[in-house]
């Protein structure tokens, strides 16, 4: 089971990659996406809607962002997951074959065991009071590493302004309601299917440190502590260092230049 979880995370990671570059992109775009929206504000005839919508698009192209990013590892495990979960779900209720599974693999499947349990168990489909042990510290597991890795991109690699915006306000949903969900689904679902999530959270997790310690968003805490290292080791980028403006110097004052008075001027005076 975690080996199909560590071959299936690798061959995602050149999508993981993309998407935390479109993500990136997208906490960056969000102050000229806020004065995008101030500017159509109660604007609701569809001239006004429809322009608002090409320039937003526009906007997202202009930058490489998109919204729909964040979402492409997790629709491209939903084939994984749902084939898993009918597997199992077969095994447990010992099916002659399931899927590609012919009736003997389905039957040595539906005994596999982690930690003495079976993988097609679930927390109220088995009196044993170690699987139900089992499944409850998975559920714990699977919710809390699924809070701390929404908790470091919020604390760790958010640029202040886009504090406010409407992505960091989706953002704090998810924080609580992805960890809801494992922690009510995992009560349904099989051992093995919940195993699966929880490395591949665990994955996730690892995954994302990394990139926040070394991609980070420009900005951020992260982005500062970065420099701050870099800066202690002498491998900081000059592109990367902010200039000292240099105060001007005061500039003596010129006084204007007084033309000398010819004499026939300075008769005519007299006079």
């Amino acid at each position: 089971m975690i080996g199909l979880v560590l071959v299936v995370r690798a061959a995602l990671i050149p999508v993981f990659v993309k998407q935390i570059k479109s993500q990136r992109n997208m906490m960056l775009v969000q102050p000229e996406l806020a004065k995008l929206q101030k500017k159509y504000k109660g604007k609701t005839d569809r001239e006004s809607r429809e322009r608002f919508a090409k320039e937003q698009m526009d906007l997202y192209k202009r930058t490489g962002s998109n919204p729909l990013s964040s979402c492409l590892p997790l629709l491209l495990q939903m084939p994984i997951f749902f084939g898993l979960f009918s597997v199992l779900n077969g095994a447990q209720r010992n099916v002659a074959g399931v899927g590609l599974l012919n009736a003997d693999l389905a039957q040595s499947f539906s005994q596999a065991q982690l930690f003495g349990a079976k993988l097609s168990d679930t927390f109220f489909g088995s009196d044993d009071i170690n699987v139900k042990i089992i499944a409850a510290v998975m559920i714990v597991l699977m919710s809390s590493s699924q809070f701390i890795t929404q908790k470091q991109i919020m604390a760790k690699n958010q640029n202040p302004e886009t504090q406010n915006s409407q992505f960091m306000q989706t953002q704090k949903i998810m924080l609580y309601a992805l960890p809801a969900v494992f922690l009510f689904s995992g009560l349904t679902f099989p051992l093995g299917v919940m195993t699966y999530w929880l490395v591949s959270n665990f994955w996730t997790m690892g995954q994302q440190f990394i990139v926040i310690r070394n991609m980070p968003t420009p900005g951020s805490p992260a982005f500062k502590a970065r420099q701050e290292r870099l800066e202690r080791k002498g491998k900081l980028p000059k592109s990367e260092t902010t200039p000292a403006i240099e105060e001007e110097a005061p500039q003596p004052e010129t006084k204007q230049r007084q033309q000398p008075i010819s004499k026939n001027r300075a008769k005519k005076k007299k006079k």
